[in-house]
């Protein structure tokens, strides 16, 4: 089930979730990467922002 996007608190803003587009399209332009390498960042750190862009800026090509 989708998040009710009518809420407005910062539980999620630490979080990327993989199942949504939205923010794996967010992610795949703010650090020109593909969705294969932002999807293998959350599978190898899990879903935190935080180590997810770590991931990607030590893995950048």
């Amino acid at each position: 089930m989708a998040d009710d996007k009518t809420k407005n608190d910062a539980r999620d803003r630490n979080q990327v979730a993989g199942g949504e587009d939205y923010e794996v399209q967010y992610m795949i332009k703010k650090h020109g990467v593909t969705k294969e390498e932002v999807l293998a960042a959350i599978k190898a750190v899990g879903n935190h922002r935080e180590k997810i862009e770590a991931y990607l800026l030590s893995h950048k090509k």
